[in-house]
């Protein structure tokens, strides 16, 4: 970090105060979690259970703008500040400061938040295995930061903080798209008014191959698609893998345009039943491993982008979880899958509800690419805001 003008260098122990208060009384009910990259959110959002033990008593109290961060995990970012309305407690291993009295509080949350000094962290943690290595409190205290007047901290914080609102502002946005469009969907694939038919008469269902060690060399090397490269609605086609399928084989498992593959079995009850669609993002032949079940538009009865939205009905709905075996691992069984009930329309039809479906999800995918632009600005913005090579001035012109 270059020093600016009118900014003194100090450390963290010259605006920040360490504070041990207890949950004695047991008072405080909110359980934190200090993370990577998140910082300081309730642990409900990084866990689908309490982990916290029963008897929080000896839990520390982060009250509203507090910092905190994980003595074992500081050198990879886990630090932040809790940003909430009340009061939360935290494990009694973390430390908890607060700022000091003329500093803006928020100011130092983005400080740290920013990972300016992560490297200082990184090169100062003692421990040979590298998952545990460890900051002592004399580091944190000790780290060297340049500290502007309360006047440039304030201004600072007001610039980011209005683009933290336009981004909420888009995150709440892309929320009520995701609902509208769930429910519009609801709508349009379960229309009583339409007969419905067993789904083996309007899709062709398939699975692929299992690997096997023997798949793993040979002359016709394949990439092929697992559950792992399947989201919401999406591919993730960055870590695609590859492995031998024969001529027949490749004839017989190859994915054709507007295939909607389908998590077919997963431990986790959140990922079976979720669908994408095959737009022939990869050239050339591109195969399924038998973790997932494709369902292919049958020619004249279905159009590939109402066989999309009915996979997604159905897994928001979870009607594939109803049709999935297994107590530990969930596996859809595709004989029972080809019994599920499909409201059929016509043809046109079909494709009229597949395109008012389309743009919905298109103006949610828009909503989020702009929040994801959005959020790159201001890691740039704090960057830049910290290091002085972006003035407020200009910053308030930008936003």
């Amino acid at each position: 970090m270059t020093e600016p003008t009118e900014w003194e260098l100090g450390t963290l122990d010259d605006v920040l105060e360490h504070v041990d208060v207890r949950n004695n009384d047991k008072s405080v009910d909110l359980v934190l979690s200090v993370t990577e990259g998140r910082g300081v959110v309730p642990q409900t959002e990084v866990f689908s259970k309490r982990i916290a033990t029963e008897d929080t008593s000896k839990y520390k109290v982060l009250q509203p703008l507090d910092i905190a961060w994980n003595p074992y995990l500081l050198w990879t970012g886990a630090v932040g500040q809790w940003l909430g309305d009340s009061a939360g407690v935290t494990s009694p291993v973390y430390p908890v400061f607060r700022a000091r009295e003329g500093q803006d509080a928020r100011f130092w949350g983005l400080v740290l938040e920013s990972g300016v000094l992560t490297p200082y962290f990184d090169r100062h943690a003692i421990g040979s295995i590298v998952r545990r290595r460890r900051t002592t409190m004399p580091v944190f205290v000790k780290a060297p930061t340049f500290v502007p007047p309360l006047m440039v901290q304030e201004g600072i914080v007001e610039v980011i903080g209005a683009v933290d609102a336009q981004i909420a502002a888009l995150d709440t946005e892309a929320g009520t798209l995701k609902a509208v469009l769930r429910r519009r969907r609801a709508d349009l694939i379960t229309d009583d008014a339409v007969e419905s038919v067993r789904a083996e008469y309007a899709f062709d269902f398939s699975t692929g191959v299992r690997r096997t060690p023997d798949r793993a060399t040979g002359p016709y090397m394949t990439p092929y698609l697992r559950s792992a490269n399947v989201g919401y609605g999406t591919l993730d086609l960055s870590d695609i893998l590859e492995m031998n399928f024969d001529p027949a084989e490749r004839k017989k498992f190859s994915l054709q345009y507007g295939d909607v593959v389908v998590s077919e079995g997963s431990a986790s009850a959140n990922a079976v039943g979720m669908p994408a669609m095959w737009r022939d993002e990869i050239p050339g032949p591109v195969c399924t491993q038998m973790t997932l079940l494709r369902l292919r538009a049958l020619q004249g009865v279905c159009v590939p982008e109402f066989v999309f939205h009915w996979s997604m009905w159905a897994y928001e709905s979870r009607a594939f979880l109803e049709v999935a075996g297994g107590t530990n691992i969930k596996h859809i069984s595709a004989k029972r899958a080809k019994g599920m009930a499909v409201r059929l329309p016509s043809l046109d039809r079909q494709r009229e509800i597949a395109a008012e479906l389309d743009a919905m999800d298109s103006a949610l995918a828009a909503t989020r690419a702009a929040a994801v632009r959005l959020r790159a600005v201001r890691v740039a913005l704090l960057s830049g805001l910290l290091d002085r090579t972006i003035d407020i001035e200009s910053a308030e012109l930008e936003i």
